[in-house]
């Protein structure tokens, strides 16, 4: 087990959608991190444009190390994440979620000990499956820096419509992220969701257990 300066754990929420314009944009909640309580959002054009959208200069380095851009912005960022409903606002993004109900592999992980849904161990074992039933997703992989991710997710909601804008033009209604988005080694679902979620990223050759 490495030692605890090569391990960082964040636990928040992260929204996936797509929209008709071709637009996919996925937001992360974070109300615990190493960088203190935050959001951030990644939005991927129809062209395969990918930009990173970020409060602060030290979750731009963070993120940006991780996961791969073509284009980082540093501008105010708010985001109110409510069981209901997702309000961001930046200098280039509004967006506006609707948030619906649990779906049945919601239920499922919502019943598993907390404990262990957050567990990286978990994460390998579930990895195969989470392959199939979710096209797209992993739940374990290499990022950008060899750093390893664990991805522990404990609930899943439908997301039912999307309003917004990025730089100027309006997203369109709501639609599946397809193709999935490309940031790192793993999609979001490609059913717009809500996925509460602990991430543990190792900043080293060592993986916890």
């Amino acid at each position: 087990m490495p030692h605890r300066s090569d391990r960082d754990r964040f636990l928040g929420r992260i929204a996936g959608v797509g929209s008709t314009s071709g637009t996919r944009v996925v937001v992360g909640a974070w109300s615990s991190s190493p960088l203190g309580t935050f959001a951030d959002a990644m939005v991927e054009t129809r062209s395969g444009h990918r930009v990173l959208l970020a409060p602060r200069d030290a979750v731009v380095d963070y993120v940006s190390a991780t996961y791969t851009f073509d284009e980082v912005r540093v501008e105010p960022l708010s985001c109110t994440a409510g069981e209901r409903g997702w309000t961001l606002r930046s200098d280039s993004l509004s967006l506006d979620l609707t948030v619906g109900s649990r779906m049945p592999l919601g239920w499922l992980l919502h019943s598993l000990p907390r404990p262990l849904s957050a567990s990286p161990s978990w994460a390998r074992v579930v990895d195969p499956v989470a392959r199939v039933v979710l096209p797209g997703v992993r739940t374990v992989g290499t990022a950008r820096e060899g750093r390893r991710e664990f991805y522990g997710a404990s609930d899943l909601h439908r997301v039912t419509a999307v309003r917004g804008r990025f730089d100027g033009q309006e997203l369109g209604d709501l639609a599946a992220i397809d193709p999935p988005a490309c940031f790192g080694f793993s999609s979001t679902p490609r059913t717009p969701s809500v996925t509460e979620v602990v991430t543990t990223v190792v900043r080293s050759a060592a993986l916890p257990r």
